[in-house]
């Protein structure tokens, strides 16, 4: 895990700092709102409709015990007693208290954590695969490359003031776990000929108003180049990205104007530019090698013959932690050990959530059987990314007293969830109420492994932090003349294959968008051929199967 240098240090104190004077000076009436607006949001602090909301950055979703204890701390010290965990891998508080924000930075910075990068229009917080280092089919590891991206643009001063936000994903395997295509940027692990680890450059993805996904602008990219290449990217989105209309200003709108071929051959121009006077401030393989030094695998224990057969016979004697096992127990590459995903969607709960008792007890539990490591992944749960297979069974009893021990991952029930009009000023209308709605329609586990993966993604306004364009069902709230309905989309996708979901029909009121979602699992079910998942049988069959029967009675 990285540990901050001094000069990390002493950067995130001199911001706190910095923002104490600016809240003082707020608190004074000697800034006004507008004035004041872009020095909070440099801090990750927004106005939500009830109270500020501070957005702590949480690098690739990486978390130690000491630090789920501070978010804990902070959680019931200046908010409510509770965290929102979020899709770019961050945690939010949405009761925070203007003049308290000051004391919260300083918390931080005692841990090593800070605010910046999680607002503006700037290179917000770098996310990875939450199975980084850990995982049996990965690549490389792309915890050194996001930690390299982040010290390389934070504060960059050339990227500082860009059109529009701008979120980077680095995915380290064959599998997609980052959403790499929906990204501003999105930078894939890959070999070149020589075996060697290179990248694949995809700009231009993203979802809101505009959803594209992302063009592929160099397949096998040297990782020695990669900081002056994200530049030429950046550069070329700084000159020619549009800044006179907040809708039309991210660099997917730029892409898709000039076309992917135009925008390589304008990257290119550049990077070739940079390469030739640039004598290369950051000299990109001597800083991965230190980097990964930060990053080594822990020191494993020694597992017997006799542990595996333990954890067999557990799995065995009791179904219930069988079924745990099954859905959220992944493959590690260390022979006795595992990577386990703790639910943060037990159904009828709010997804992303969780309490300051449950942050203490994980911090306990990751401290003790975890290697002292937790992650945050951008489908809104925890990761522990290494655990002994003969610890499972002890760890899932803790997690059943915790109520974190849902065994859905993947399952219909592990939606993806957006805060909504219950705390968003921009939504159109609530996210919250409906997750929990469908999570307890559908919480019989067997029913839920029946369906198998399926994926509902909800966003309560067309910016889509729910990330519904590519959900297999995608649910995005809309405000019809003051009452709130639910638009429908089928098919999308946020894997190695993305794609965008196809909007089904007409919206459906809040009283009937449930029973909509039962018709749509219910059509599935009986047009599948074998075990097929829902994604299958919904790129087989197109929306017009589904939409007779959703709209047979109108």
């Amino acid at each position: 895990m990285y540990r901050y240098d001094e000069f990390d240090d002493k950067m995130v104190r001199e911001r706190a700092r910095q923002f104490r004077g600016q809240v003082a000076r707020r608190l004074q009436g000697a800034l006004s709102e507008e004035e004041f607006k872009p020095l909070r949001l440099m801090n990750g602090l927004y106005l939500q409709l009830h109270a500020y909301m501070l957005r702590v950055a949480i690098p690739y979703g990486v978390l130690s015990s000491l630090q789920l204890r501070q978010l804990a701390h902070i959680a019931d010290k200046y908010d409510k007693g509770y965290g929102h965990f979020t899709t770019r891998q961050n945690i939010q508080y949405n009761w925070i208290k203007l003049e308290e924000t000051p004391d919260i930075l300083e918390d931080l910075a005692d841990v090593e954590m800070h605010a910046i990068q999680t607002s503006g229009n700037c290179i917000r917080n770098v996310t990875a695969d939450h199975f980084a280092g850990a995982s049996a089919d990965e690549i490389d590891d792309p915890r050194p490359y996001s930690e390299l991206i982040r010290q390389w643009s934070t504060f960059h001063p050339e990227f500082s003031f860009l059109p529009r936000k701008f979120k980077i994903a680095v995915s380290g395997s064959a599998e997609d776990r980052a959403a790499i295509k929906v990204h501003d940027i999105g930078i894939g692990l890959v070999r070149d000929k020589q075996n060697n680890v290179a990248l694949r450059i995809i700009v231009g993805g993203g979802q809101g108003r505009t959803p594209y996904i992302g063009a592929t602008l160099h397949e096998c990219l040297p990782v020695g180049d990669m900081l002056d290449y994200l530049e030429a990217i950046l550069r070329v989105y700084n000159q020619w990205g549009r800044r006179d209309n907040l809708f039309k200003a991210r660099i997917k709108i730029l892409v898709a104007h000039l076309g992917a071929e135009e925008m390589k051959r304008r990257v290119d121009e550049e990077w070739q530019r940079i390469r030739k006077t640039s004598n290369r401030a950051v000299d990109v393989d001597a800083s991965m090698a230190r980097l990964r030094g930060y990053f080594t695998p822990p020191t494993w224990a020694q597992v017997s013959a006799q542990d595996s057969k333990e954890f067999q016979a557990q799995c065995q004697k009791d179904e219930a932690f069988s079924l745990w096992v099954r859905r959220n127990v992944a493959a590690h590459r260390q022979k006795g050990y595992a990577i386990a995903t703790i639910s943060l969607k037990t159904p009828g709960s709010i997804a992303g959530d969780a309490t300051s008792h449950q942050m203490r007890a994980l911090a306990d539990l990751t401290e003790t059987y975890a290697h002292d490591e937790i992650r945050v992944s951008h489908e809104q749960n925890l990761v522990w990314p290494h655990v002994r297979e003969a610890d499972l069974y002890h760890l899932w009893q803790e997690l059943v007293g915790l109520d974190l021990a849902s065994p859905n991952n993947g399952l219909i029930t592990d939606m993806i969830c957006c805060p909504g009009m219950d705390y968003c000023a921009l939504a159109t209308a609530r996210s919250i109420p409906l997750a929990q709605r469908l999570g307890v329609r559908f919480q019989d586990i067997q029913r839920q492994n029946d369906i198998g993966e399926l994926k509902i993604k909800i966003s309560g306004c067309i910016n889509a932090c729910g990330h519904h364009h590519v959900g297999h069902i995608g649910i995005l709230g809309v405000d019809r003349r003051g009452e709130e309905y639910y638009q429908i989309s089928l098919g999308g996708h946020a894997g190695d294959d993305a794609s965008l979901g196809q909007i089904v029909g007409p919206a459906f009121p809040s009283d009937k968008i449930v029973d909509a979602v039962e018709t749509i699992v219910a059509t599935y079910l009986q047009k599948r051929q074998g075990k097929e998942r829902f994604l299958d049988t919904w790129r087989r069959l197109g929306n017009d199967v589904f939409k007779e029967r959703l709209y047979a009675s109108d």
